[in-house]
């Protein structure tokens, strides 16, 4: 009985202690996030004229309002239209940046940056984001109609303050913002290493109001779009590589090198053609998909793309319009049939090429492109250097044997 009592004694003195440490946990808990929210509400009565010019300074018309983390965005909006924005956040090291989207995704946005760099040099630039890798983040490029005030960038203790101004040709009212931050400071050549956290939200100008539902909802479109749009880069990639690597330079090897294997050499000659132009079809279909999805604006790999696809077509018209192998005029068909595929091939592997460069597709896509080019280049001496020795053995014994020669056409058969 004694022992019971003991126990239960030990175990409320236990629970007791428990809920005490909850308690005190949780006030702690409290004391920090009220202390978080009370030093982000005083930014909002900070007395700017300190430490940052005008216009940037004057916030008796200014807006404040927390919006995502430690970042407080402050603005005014005039009756012609201008934009003052200052925009605060915690820092250490890194950038700290907002952009400007017209979606609520990253792609083809306009974004500011600040920084102060390992010299204390404060920085600040306008990037436009042509894409997710980093050189795609161009420095001194975008959209922003920046007024002729330049931007600002200032610490003060534990914040850094981001300061620009716009001139819109309306009334700014509900934006998609992107805010991001990174820990890594930016290039020599003023290149952004990638985000260490980002979010999208939809800020209302008129108003002050952000609304969750939708920042939340453009939130979960921006962080899937990447792997969406990556997975169709790499698709718009791969039926390229196997449409114009593969398949087509081994029809045309197949026409060129397999002659003697008649009709063999014909059927193989159209249908891997004719596969290897579907490949490149589809690929250029995803790549046009892809091209309307981001608006990515690169016009020599797609003008590349568009006249290597007409040739393609020029090439499937003549074959259904090829004259009689008696006829006159087939010589010149098969000089425009054989110079037009060459320049085909070329512009189609110079094209991918070119691909890989702007997409940034790593040493993995070079290493496998140029194993493939590597095999083509390499079947194509071995079979150019066994036909030439084929026709000069040929040659020389029909030479050898004279009597055994039908025709001058037969020797100039061989020749050619």
């Amino acid at each position: 009985m004694e022992g019971s009592t003991r126990f239960r004694i030990s175990h409320l003195g236990f629970a007791l202690v428990a809920l005490l440490s909850a308690l005190a946990l949780s006030s702690t808990v409290a004391d920090d996030n009220g202390g978080a929210i009370d030093e982000i509400a005083a930014r909002c009565n900070l007395d700017l004229s300190t430490f940052m010019p005008l216009p940037y300074s004057d916030t008796s018309n200014m807006v404040c309002k927390p919006v995502w983390n430690t970042y407080v965005l402050q603005y005014s909006q005039s009756k012609d239209h201008v934009v003052t924005i200052v925009l605060s956040a915690a820092y250490t090291t890194g950038w700290v940046g907002m952009a400007f989207s017209k979606n609520g995704m990253m792609l083809n946005s306009s974004a500011m940056a600040g920084w102060i760099n390992k010299e204390g040099q404060a920085n600040a630039k306008q990037y436009y984001l042509k894409g997710f890798e980093r050189l795609d983040v161009v420095p001194d490029k975008g959209e922003l109609p920046l007024t002729k005030v330049p931007p600002f960038v200032a610490v003060r203790g534990a914040t850094i303050y981001i300061a620009f101004q716009l001139k819109f040709a309306a009334r700014l009212t509900h934006q998609p913002i992107l805010l991001a931050f990174g820990s890594r400071y930016p290039t020599k050549h003023h290149h952004l290493h990638k985000h260490d956290d980002k979010t999208s939200i939809m800020f209302d100008f008129s108003s002050g109001s952000v609304y969750s539902g939708s920042a939340a909802s453009s939130s979960a479109s921006a962080s899937a779009a990447p792997d969406k749009i990556a997975q169709t880069k790499r698709t718009h990639g791969i039926l390229g590589v196997l449409g114009w690597g593969l398949f087509l330079p081994y029809g045309t090897i197949a026409a060129r090198y397999f002659k003697h294997h008649d009709p063999l050499w014909f059927y193989l000659h159209v249908g891997i053609q004719f596969v290897g132009f579907i490949l490149g079809l589809a690929g250029i279909v995803v790549g046009l998909s892809l091209y309307n999805r981001i608006h990515a604006h690169f016009p020599t790999h797609r003008g590349i793309g568009i006249f290597v696809l007409v040739l393609s077509i020029l090439q499937i018209v003549a074959f259904f319009l090829r004259p009689d192998q008696d006829s006159k005029i087939r010589r010149y068909w098969n000089w425009y049939h054989h110079w037009v595929g060459r320049i085909a091939l070329l512009f189609g592997n110079v094209n991918i090429i070119v691909g890989i460069q702007i997409g940034d597709a790593g040493s993995g896509w070079k290493a496998g492109y140029g194993f493939l080019l590597g095999t083509v280049l390499i079947a194509t001496i071995v079979l150019e250097i066994l036909v030439k020795d084929k026709k000069v053995g040929a040659y020389r014994c029909s030479s050898s044997f004279p009597n055994e020669l039908t025709s001058i056409s037969d020797i100039q058969e061989l020749q050619s």
